[in-house]
């Protein structure tokens, strides 16, 4: 249903011009949707749940989805032949819940196995499945189509998700948004201080940052004919007699905006 929507939107809306984002006018006002929903319910209880619950707590709720997360995230590196890595998650879980009392501790990363972060987006991704049109979508926020599809299959797979208990699913559920969305309260300051086009700046930040997951943090250089074509012209600048001017350095985003994203894109997964 969310790929559905999302390919609905990306075919139908009028585009903007931007090949990075085509449905730029629906993106922004979904985005203010997201906005306000989160500043009128979400951000508000979460900062109740961070001012109620001492640290300890808020770690181990952290921990226990994390732990569960690791079960698909071990199944993606499996499905992208990272065999090593999928061995590791799933070391993790048996170890987490069993001497972490079901995921409330972390045992496994004091012992040296390091948490990876992988979805079926990623997944796709490393399957040569192109980005597609950027989407935002209402609730679950920043998506490219690829990473759309890919969330679907990240919710049939997410073991809350299909609890048959609604009371008990719905509860998890609501626990999980709420417990991202305090971890991550610290960065809206950092955004909005950085930030001079807030949509502009997390769609930017949310795009890089997909990049560099699918890649394990080496993206290959993207293709840029504009700035290959400035450097082609430097050398016949330079022997003309000309000092180029040094262009102004582009500003790295911030670990917490990167972080921002994707609580945001994995409110509803738990693959964090």
């Amino acid at each position: 249903m969310i790929a559905v929507f999302a390919a609905f939107f990306v075919a139908g809306c009028a585009t903007s011009g931007n090949p990075k984002d085509p449905v730029e006018g629906f993106n922004r006002a979904m985005f203010a949707f997201n906005e306000g929903l989160d500043g009128a319910i979400i951000r508000p209880v979460a900062s109740g749940y961070e001012a109620v619950l001492p640290s300890p707590v808020r770690t181990g709720v952290s921990n226990f989805f994390g732990n569960i997360g690791d079960i698909f995230i071990g199944v993606n590196n499996l499905f992208q032949g990272k065999f090593g890595d999928a061995f590791g998650d799933f070391g993790r879980v048996v170890i987490n819940t069993t001497v972490g009392i079901l995921g409330l501790f972390d045992v496994a990363s004091s012992t040296g196995i390091p948490k990876h972060d992988e979805d079926f987006g990623q997944t796709f991704g490393r399957w040569g499945a192109g980005n597609g049109a950027y989407v935002v979508l209402p609730v679950f926020g920043p998506r490219t189509t690829r990473d759309a599809v890919g969330l679907v299959l990240d919710i049939v797979a997410d073991p809350i998700s299909n609890i048959g208990n609604v009371a008990t699913r719905n509860s998890l559920v609501a626990l999980r948004i709420v417990d991202d969305r305090a971890t991550l309260l610290p960065a809206d300051k950092v955004i909005e201080e950085a930030a001079l086009d807030k949509y502009s700046y997390l769609r930017d930040a949310y795009l890089q940052r997909r990049r560099s997951l699918i890649h394990d943090g080496n993206p290959p250089r993207e293709v840029d004919p504009e700035a290959d074509a400035e450097q082609l012209e430097r050398p016949a600048i330079a022997a003309a007699g000309y000092e180029p001017v040094a262009a102004e350095p582009v500003a790295t985003i911030a670990p917490a905006v990167v972080a921002q994203l994707q609580a945001e894109s994995a409110d509803a997964t738990g693959n964090k």
